[in-house]
């Protein structure tokens, strides 16, 4: 067994493409019937996480993409001096791989911050379906496109932001996307560590406490350890915009 199976089960693949409640947020939009059909029969087996295990790791060979099914996952790569820099957030509905298509390598750790599963997306299958199905091959370019923009926008934080600016900013995408998804705009539980939230931010721990402390002083959050409540997204939205001003 390879070091990235471990604590890994693999079982039969129960719930189609076609049923998956998360479907509008995966591969299959827009897809006829039959395009599901052989979809569903490519993506024929799904993977449990528990959390702390990894699902690859940076030098695996790549093979799959992985449809996050349920829960959450961080993706790291490790620094010269050892530490490790968190690079993405994934939550249900988001993909995870895309980092080994150009090399045919993971080029980062996936790592499951709490028991989740996700859905194997053989890859080399998923490049001949989507010959033969334009739906589905503009779709993953939209996806890919969108990783991109994502990518895009995390190097704008670090470059021309505040601490809070960045803070406020990693917030309202972290809502929006919760929001898509069906969850509270304004109710939510930090999967991640606020050491993980400043690794992926450039910020030390202590400016990450600090921050979130201001935002409760100033009443824009009410801070409960990893449980947030935002009472004032207009104020978190105003210092993400005079970062821009």
């Amino acid at each position: 067994m390879t070091q990235t199976a471990i604590g890994i089960k693999l079982e039969p693949f129960k719930v189609a493409c076609a049923s998956c409640n998360l479907r509008e947020l995966c591969l299959p939009v827009g897809m006829s019937n039959d395009q599901l059909d052989r979809l569903t029969t490519m993506v024929a087996t799904k993977r449990a996480v528990t959390r702390g295990d990894t699902l690859f790791r940076a030098g695996d060979a790549f093979q799959s993409l992985y449809a996050v099914r349920t829960g959450f996952f961080k993706t790291c790569v490790s620094s010269e001096d050892g530490r490790d820099q968190v690079t993405g957030f994934q939550m249900a509905g988001e993909l995870l791989g895309l980092d080994g298509i150009g090399s045919e390598k993971h080029t980062c750790d996936a790592v499951a911050l709490e028991d989740s599963q996700v859905c194997v997306i053989p890859y080399q299958q998923l490049e001949d379906l989507s010959r033969e199905f334009t739906d589905l091959q503009r779709q993953f370019h939209k996806i890919m496109s969108r990783e991109i923009v994502r990518d895009h926008g995390v190097m704008l934080l670090l470059g021309s932001m505040r601490a809070e600016e960045r803070l406020a900013a990693f917030l309202l995408n972290l809502t929006q996307r919760l929001r898509t998804r069906g969850f509270s705009a304004t109710s939510l539980v930090l999967r991640m560590t606020r050491e993980e939230i400043g690794s992926y931010l450039g910020l030390k721990l202590e400016t990450v406490s600090r921050t979130f402390s201001k935002f409760q002083d100033e009443g824009i959050l009410e801070v409960k350890q990893r449980q947030i409540r935002v009472l004032d997204p207009a104020a978190l939205q105003a210092l993400v915009n005079s970062s821009s001003a």
